[in-house]
């Protein structure tokens, strides 16, 4: 039987930990939990439940991926009743998270007055496209196919008017709940690597959808349906029905969260 517990008591009980976590998005409705459906922050949590008895702990994301989104770098920080040591933590955790494809690669003890969202200052996402006729095999589920010949030369002239502070409104979801469409983009490159077209984009945060719409717009230059200069026009409109498609979820990847002074030194 569990014995009752001061707060005092249950505060030094507590623990907080920053995670790096990798997932495969496919099985997952995102990282949030819904109200049906398997999320990656209740496969995580559950894991850590184990470790308590089953005392529920709680966790906070750096940022919430959609459903199907894949993440090599995303940070979590995770609060459990419990004192245990940073290694014996990730490999209770990746033991207690099999069969799920989320793995905990880094466990360190979070700063005080650090948060995994709030004191993020750059997030990096990935996008990939496979440009060429045939489908694919080793890289399905990891990238967004198109047959057609796409000009990644024309698409990274045309992501350049997107770099900067902006109104970010034609590349937003309907279903955004953030305050302001205004956003810094930092970053936004188009290359490709022989039948690979990869984008990368980074900024302090994104609108929902954000990414993925930039990238669906830019697919309309790349394959010649819209010269470059109307990139331009599109994000002066504001408006989410001048951009292009949203592109599929499986292309993108949440690769790095970078923070000023990251918990993860000297390894990230």
């Amino acid at each position: 039987m569990r014995h009752f517990q001061s707060p005092e008591l249950m505060a030094q009980a507590m623990s907080r930990w920053a995670l790096k976590l990798e997932y495969d998005g496919a099985p997952f409705v995102g990282w949030q939990r819904q109200a049906s459906g398997l999320s990656v922050q209740e496969v995580l949590e559950t894991a850590a439940a184990r470790l308590t008895g089953g005392v529920p702990a709680s966790s906070v994301v750096a940022g919430r991926t959609d459903a199907g989104v894949h993440a090599a770098g995303q940070v979590a920080e995770l609060s459990i009743d419990r004192v245990i040591d940073a290694e014996r933590l990730r490999d209770a955790l990746n033991y207690h998270m099999k069969p799920h494809p989320v793995a905990v690669l880094q466990a360190v003890p979070a700063p005080e007055g650090w948060s995994a969202r709030f004191s993020a200052n750059r997030r990096s996402y990935r996008y990939l496209i496979l440009n060429r006729r045939a489908r694919p095999a080793l890289l399905a589920g990891r990238v967004w196919h198109v047959p057609a010949p796409l000009d990644a030369a024309a698409m990274q002239c045309a992501a350049r008017s997107l770099l900067g502070r902006h109104d970010f409104s034609s590349f937003r979801a309907a279903s955004c709940q953030a305050n302001s469409p205004l956003r810094t983009l930092d970053r936004l490159d188009v290359t490709r690597h022989g039948d690979l077209i990869e984008v990368v984009a980074e900024a302090r945060s994104f609108l929902h959808h954000q990414v993925r719409n930039m990238v669906g717009t830019l697919k309309l230059v790349g394959d010649g349906s819209w010269p470059v200069e109307r990139i331009a026009m599109v994000l002066g409109a504001r408006d989410r029905a001048a951009a292009g498609p949203t592109a599929p979820a499986e292309g993108l990847c949440l690769m790095a969260v970078r923070y000023p002074e990251s918990p993860f030194m000297p390894f990230g």
